[in-house]
């Protein structure tokens, strides 16, 4: 099993999301990037976040994060 191109571009965005708070969240401008737009609105889709252009993390969107942080520790 890989991870497709749009998937990274899912787990990318989500760790930009500040770590530190969940009162904090992003913005995607209409000037980003295509894939980062429509990773940003799969994220929305899939319930990872309150908005299709960034917003916040949702409980599912934290839950997903700490997972992806703790995948990523691992294999560093």
């Amino acid at each position: 099993m890989s991870l497709s191109a749009e998937k990274l571009d899912e787990i990318n965005l989500l760790l930009q999301f500040p770590s530190d708070t969940i009162m904090a969240g992003l913005k995607i401008h209409s000037d980003a990037e295509s894939n980062v737009q429509q990773a940003a609105k799969r994220l929305y889709e899939k319930g990872f976040t309150d908005s299709p252009d960034g917003g916040y993390l949702t409980d599912a969107g934290i839950e997903i994060l700490n997972h992806i942080k703790l995948l990523n520790s691992a294999l560093k």
